[in-house]
């Protein structure tokens, strides 16, 4: 049998992809990670966060809650803590709002309501999240207008320095040093469309001129993954210690021609990266709790979605849709459930 057929049948069988001699395959490179992913599913008619060991055994739901709809978990660099947003009422009533727990799921609290996307700060003393433009519920994720500050310990919340000139942002993501926020801005703040630097704790506003959205930086090094278009998520180069930071040579490109591939999420150790991967489609509003846009936004069913991980290390343009890359990323989850919005769980043995 000639090797790509082979690798093929291989595939449809739902055999293991092994590596070559002397190397470990990347399944028992997750295996041995001790970190964990959470990441939402859609489960018995109702948004869940789902957590997973890093290969996606050992999968347990963290939240169930069958009467709340939790979704976009973002876990505290520490791993202790992780923040949520929290779906309530129909329509154009809905009200989504941001909470925070511990890393067990214990300890829920409420931080603030008409919330949108939130990240957390490298020290883990504080998250951000971005305001709701307008009462009015509207899925799109760049309804947003402002970026707060929430301090873990003393419950207050407070504006970025620069709050008032923030307008459309979505997907921010803060840099391992602490200076910079990484986000999209979407007809907003003078770009059409854009992947933007934002100063932390300042005004200065930096385009990264690199097509795309939903950037994340890495927990290590100075790195930057983000999702280029819809088939095609990109790793590159970044000096964030610059006082000019530029996006430089690309150090891994994944490719589906045939599936959306979108919120990609590093590993604690900068190892791995996750992502999520699926067919297009609008929703489905048969899915109580579930609103009707492009697939890969927060609260939007996407069916036959599942949580995907590649090496940062290794093979530097991966075709998900080559028989012969299938040594080059591992299926996480299996079961199709709206299963996006990955982010890991960092355990410290």
């Amino acid at each position: 049998m000639k090797p790509f057929f082979l690798m093929a049948w291989i595939l449809l069988a739902g055999l293991p992809v092994t590596a070559p001699a002397g190397r470990k395959s990347l399944a028992e490179q997750l295996k041995a990670s001790p970190h964990r992913i959470v990441h939402e599913t859609y489960h018995n008619n109702n948004w869940e966060l789902f957590t997973r060991n890093a290969d996606g055994s050992g999968e347990r739901n963290l939240t169930n809650t069958p009467e709340v709809n939790e979704l976009y978990p973002q876990v505290s660099p520490d791993g202790k803590r992780i923040c949520f947003l929290v779906d309530t009422g129909k329509g154009r009533d809905t009200v989504r709002s941001l909470w925070l727990m511990n890393s067990d799921g214990t300890g829920r609290r409420k931080v603030a309501e008409y919330a949108r996307q939130p990240c957390w700060t490298a020290d883990s003393n504080r998250l951000l999240w971005l305001p709701q433009e307008y009462k009015k519920w509207n899925v799109a994720d760049y309804f947003s207008k402002g970026l707060m500050y929430y301090d873990v310990k003393s419950g207050k919340a407070m504006p970025h320095p620069n709050s008032a000139k923030l307008h459309h942002l979505y997907n921010p993501t803060v840099s391992a040093n602490g200076k910079w926020i990484a986000s999209t801005v979407h007809a907003g703040m003078g770009f059409k469309h854009a992947i933007v630097l934002i100063e932390a704790d300042g005004d200065r506003v930096i385009n990264l001129d690199i097509s795309g959205c939903r950037p994340c930086l890495s927990p290590v090094g100075n790195h930057i993954a983000w999702g280029s278009g819809d088939h095609t998520i990109e790793v590159a180069e970044i000096d964030l210690d610059s006082d000019h930071p530029k996006v430089g040579k690309r150090s891994v490109i994944i490719r589906d021609k045939v599936n959306k591939i979108y919120h990609v999420d590093w590993s604690p150790d900068g190892k791995f990266v996750s992502f999520s991967r699926g067919p297009q489609s609008k929703g489905d509003l048969s899915k109580p709790g579930t609103y009707q846009a492009a697939c890969e936004m927060v609260g939007v069913f996407a069916g036959k979605w599942d949580i995907y991980g590649v090496s940062t290390s290794g093979r530097k343009e991966i075709d998900l849709q080559e028989a012969g890359a299938a040594a080059d990323f591992l299926q996480l989850s299996r079961d199709g459930r709206s299963n996006k919005e990955s982010d890991w769980v960092r355990v410290v043995k």
